[in-house]
């Protein structure tokens, strides 16, 4: 369904990343993991992007997506955009979707990727699924760790839910995991691999690579969900 609404709140995630908030129609319905259309018009110019929902279906108030701001054109008019500016919502789209329907679950992403996974994190901690949950999460940097505090809540809030950090560049203090999503790590922090179904979000050689290692673990094709964040 296509809704004309308005610019509600902007919430600084990182340095350079924002959730841009907008009022949630009641006839708004829609499933962890899917995306929406997003389209800006400032005088004559207009555009139209896709973005995942960052937000959860249990989270009624308001419909989010977050992005990384790159200094691209849409970007810089996202950047641009005052609470109260009008914009156009078209959702939503796409199978990227987790309902509760598997026991076990795996979610892999990196920098940004995260915002349909955050959407399924907040809807099991919210519905409180049985469902054991585990996020690998890699970043450059601590600082570029999107939604670092709210995971940690919900880590603690939902006994189901196990958040992993991985660090390319980790400072002195850091002490967990550094460099990519590999092997071993899916195999130590998931040890029931065989018999998880898993969500793979994030730029397209990113999930690439993710893909290739869980076929590695002979991981089956039908247990692996991808979403590529190409044109994002």
């Amino acid at each position: 369904m296509k809704l004309e609404t308005k610019l509600a709140n902007i919430v600084s995630r990182t340095h350079d990343v924002k959730s841009f908030r907008f009022s949630r129609a009641n006839s708004l319905n829609y499933k962890a993991g899917q995306f929406m259309f997003v389209t800006l018009k400032i005088g004559e110019q207009e555009m139209r992007k896709p973005f995942s929902i960052s937000s959860s279906p249990t989270e009624k108030d308001y419909v989010e997506f977050t992005k990384r701001l790159t200094g691209h054109p849409f970007s810089n008019m996202l950047d641009a955009l005052k609470v109260g500016d009008p914009v156009t919502i078209d959702a939503p789209f796409g199978n990227f979707t987790f309902e509760g329907e598997f026991e076990r679950i795996g979610l892999l992403s990196g920098g940004v990727g995260i915002t349909p996974l955050r959407s399924i994190c907040r809807f099991c901690t919210d519905v409180r699924l049985n469902t054991k949950v585990t996020l690998l999460y890699g970043n450059r940097t601590e600082a570029d760790i999107v939604f670092r505090q709210e995971l940690e809540q919900m880590r603690r809030q939902n006994s189901n839910l196990k958040v992993v950090f991985t660090l390319a560049e980790p400072g002195g203090n850091w002490k967990g995991y550094t460099g990519n999503i590999d092997a071993e790590m899916v195999k130590k922090e998931i040890p029931e691999y065989s018999e998880t179904v898993f969500y793979v979000c994030g730029p397209p050689a990113m999930v690439q690579a993710m893909e290739d290692l869980l076929k590695v673990l002979n991981v089956s094709v039908e247990n692996i969900k991808k979403e590529n964040f190409a044109g994002y």
